[in-house]
């Protein structure tokens, strides 16, 4: 197994260092704070996690669409709990030119007012419901702490946001628990481990009745949120008077729910599975799955035709329908060329020397493990492809093993006390309920209540005041 030591003891260093390293992701030069490039590598990640975004919602019925980036003042203002939540974030628009604009225009945080005054535009009649659309775009936050590469940012690139409308609060209901459903696929899918906890009313969304969140615990034993979905109930319809027809002809306000994941997705995948030479990448998303690598011997001939068996297996493979690259750098020894692949988290390696070229068994190496096979070129199709499986599962039992011995459950005071001396992970505690409880906690031990277990599972025992306890809450160190 390979060593994962200043992955773990200096994450913050190693976060940045790879996405340097494997050319990921250029923060920190360019000429605003908080802002950052997706450089090719990268972007191609990014485009196959937005990919089974998209086939996931697509395939639930969600449609996509595509709105602005500015909204004018007066829309931003109308939900005025919402604004509230946003108004220290907005990035605003005040110029056209040398020009003052007549109207402020706000950089889009996030999308609820301007969607419903298009829904109540659109939507008349409960027939047309539920509406479901979604969007992958850029917002902008104003943020005043100290920024962190896909963390935390001041333009979130690959923001996914959903919308939807219903005739009813059981219905807008039901939505919520198919967006967890939606989210949990997708996070299991990336090999992504979570806890699902409702956020507490003193932290939900803006505009929102209740926020239910997905947390994961990074390598630093901070926990980042990688999720939300809200119900938003009527907060949003009734200040649009966005109101539709119902079954009995009379007219009622619609339900509504948002859900929506980032940037940070991309950095839990890669922060979550790699080690001390740099990122391992599900298959699925990696750009390249195998790389293979020709080992020159002897004279140039004998080069030329390990370079050319090289490219015959690569084009078997890729016939297969896996995505491969021939590294054919004459300037670079085989070992810089390992070092340069395994950086950037390519599942599988194969090695072509003059040996695999006389007797077409070759060399395999996996990314995780470094574990090297011998497989023959009649199996090395069907080889590859359960191999990239094998890891998929290994990074996901991994990552789910470390996430669970991180979480850790008390009944007292005093242990909640012992825990907050390193403050990795996640603590849970019964809670009564009562605010000012969690507060309490939350300046004790120096950590946020991320909210209750979800779904509700109630505790035996009583809360640090003394009273019966309701929920299970969560406390963590957090991003």
């Amino acid at each position: 197994m390979i060593s994962r030591d200043r992955w773990s003891s200096d994450f913050s260093r190693w976060f940045e260092w790879i996405l340097e390293e494997a050319e990921v992701y250029d923060y920190g030069r360019y000429p605003v704070k908080g802002m950052g490039v997706w450089m090719p590598y990268g972007f191609q990640i990014r485009r196959r996690v937005t990919e089974i975004l998209r086939e996931l919602h697509d395939r639930r019925g969600h449609e996509e669409v595509l709105f602005p980036i500015l909204i004018p003042e007066s829309l931003l203002k109308k939900e005025s709990e919402h604004i509230k939540g946003f108004e220290d974030e907005v990035y605003w628009v005040t110029h056209g030119g040398l020009d003052p604009l007549d109207v402020k225009l706000a950089l889009r945080p996030t999308s609820e007012t301007n969607i419903t005054y298009y829904e109540s535009l659109w939507l008349k009649s409960y027939k047309q419901l539920p509406k479901k659309y979604y969007q992958i775009v850029s917002v902008f936050r104003y943020e005043t702490k100290t920024t962190r590469p896909m963390v935390r940012v001041r333009e979130i690139t690959t923001f996914k946001e959903a919308h939807t409308v219903h005739s009813s609060f059981e219905d807008a209901e039901r939505q919520l628990l198919e967006a967890i459903e939606i989210y949990k696929e997708f996070f299991d899918s990336l090999a992504i481990p979570y806890v699902i906890s409702r956020r507490p009313e003193w932290d939900k969304f803006a505009g929102a009745l209740y926020t239910i969140a997905f947390d994961t615990i990074m390598p630093d034993g901070k926990v980042m949120q990688i999720g939300t979905a809200h119900h938003l109930g009527q907060n949003f319809t009734r200040v649009f008077d966005f109101r539709i027809n119902m079954p009995d002809g009379t007219l009622d306000f619609p339900w509504q729910t948002s859900y929506g994941v980032s940037d940070r997705v991309i950095a839990s995948i890669i922060s979550l599975h790699g080690d001390d030479r740099g990122m391992v990448l599900p298959h699925r998303i990696a750009p390249i799955q195998v790389v293979i690598i020709p080992i020159p011997a002897g004279g140039e001939e004998e080069k030329r035709a390990v370079l050319e068996e090289a490219k015959r297996i690569a084009g078997k493979l890729e016939r297969a329908g896996i995505r491969v690259k021939v590294d054919d750098r004459e300037d670079l020894r085989p070992g810089a060329k390992y070092y340069y692949w395994e950086a950037r988290g390519v599942p599988v390696r194969i090695d072509v020397g003059p040996e695999e070229l006389n007797s077409k068994v070759y060399t395999v190496v996996r990314r995780d493990t470094l574990e090297r096979y011998k497989v023959s070129e009649e199996s090395l199709e069907r080889e590859v492809q359960a191999l990239m499986k094998d890891i998929d599962s290994s990074l996901y039992a991994r990552a789910h093993s470390r996430h669970r011995s991180l979480i850790k459950r008390v009944r007292s005071e005093g242990e909640a006390e012992e825990w907050a001396k390193e403050k990795k992970g996640i603590l849970e505690l019964p809670w009564c309920g009562r605010e000012e409880c969690a507060r309490k906690l939350e300046e004790k031990l120096d950590a946020k209540a991320l909210g209750t277990v979800w779904p509700g599972e109630r505790p035996e025992g009583s809360c640090i005041c003394g009273r019966e306890s309701v929920a299970w809450m969560r406390y963590a160190k957090t991003y």
